[in-house]
């Protein structure tokens, strides 16, 4: 088992070893901070060259053909977990712990209208699926946590590119129905769920929380929805990163069957990439339980409080 991050390395004990898949990313940023801070040692993986890093082996790989897997206490995965699944269940790790980021839209999209959400419903429920018969063959425990919304590092393609469009075009538009609710969750909020899951007791099953397949056995994943702590109607939460931007930017509000055909045109001239299927969500409510992560976790997820920092690409 993983050193936990409260338990200090001593002279007589080296520090724990983790590797680290998508750490160049939002959410593996974020991580890949909070575990040296708690003295783990890190090999982390990026498809680009990274900068040196006290106490980080830089590996350039592209999953799912990533290197070996053997020798370390903890694997984490902040990639698609599509292809970090494969790279899982192909290679060896002993029983190393686990924790890997899927999302919240295999719930949401298997019955989407547009062909792509649905394969992408398939894909990761296929990879849930791999990834923990994979660890309950080995014996090894672990988490698959699922974020809604993710925002707060200026890489996201929701929230971010919502403000980057309205920046250029001095205003967003949206329908006067895009009352559907929605939850968006901090990367630090999903960070610190990261390390609470790489803490927690291989034995524990909480209530409430699901197994990606079947009981856990000897090993298995947990896994647990993260929204945010706070549900809000979508055009309030365009209308909190509007109200943010430098100098503030208006959000205007269509009639739907004007706005369809307005986003219809725009969609012709190459201003937003945004499909039938996007625009429809708007209206529809996307609410997800974090009981179970509250409880096994101690997740504790902030409300929707923007800044413009949390929207602007990072240097």
């Amino acid at each position: 088992m993983p050193i936990p991050p409260s338990s200090p390395a001593t002279a007589a004990t080296p520090p724990p070893h983790a590797l680290l898949f998508g750490a160049s990313g939002q959410i593996g940023r974020r991580v890949l901070v909070r575990l040296l801070a708690a003295g783990w040692r890190v090999t982390a993986s990026s498809r680009q060259p990274q900068p040196a890093q006290p106490g980080v082996a830089w590996r350039q790989a592209g999953l799912p053909d990533a290197g070996p897997g053997e020798g370390f206490d903890a694997i984490l995965s902040c990639g698609p977990l599509d292809l970090f699944s494969q790279w899982y269940a192909a290679t060896p790790t002993g029983r190393a712990r686990v924790v890997a980021f899927g999302s919240t839209s295999v719930h949401v999209k298997g019955d989407s209208t547009d062909p792509h959400e649905r394969d992408l419903a398939r894909r990761l429920r296929e990879a849930e699926a791999r990834l923990a018969q994979a660890a309950a063959a080995r014996g090894a425990a672990g988490a698959l946590l699922r974020p809604t919304l993710v925002y707060g590092a200026g890489m996201d393609r929701n929230l971010s590119r919502i403000a980057a469009l309205a920046r250029r075009w001095h205003g967003f538009v949206l329908p006067h129905d895009a009352r559907g609710l929605r939850q968006p969750v901090h990367v630090d909020d999903l960070a610190d769920a990261a390390m609470a899951a790489l803490a927690m007791s291989g034995a524990e099953t909480p209530a409430g929380s699901s197994s990606a397949v079947g009981p856990d056995g000897a090993g298995g994943l947990r896994a647990y929805d993260l929204p945010g702590g706070e549900t809000l109607a979508y055009r309030e939460m365009v209308a909190r990163v509007l109200a943010v931007q430098r100098p503030p930017l208006r959000l205007w509000r269509l009639p739907g069957p004007l706005f369809d055909l307005a986003a219809a045109l725009a969609r012709m001239l190459g201003v937003h990439d945004a499909g039938a299927a996007v625009l429809a969500r708007m209206r529809q409510d996307l609410v997800f339980d974090d009981a179970a992560a509250r409880r096994a976790l101690g997740y504790a997820p902030r409300p929707f409080r923007p800044d413009p920092a949390m929207f602007e690409p990072p240097v």
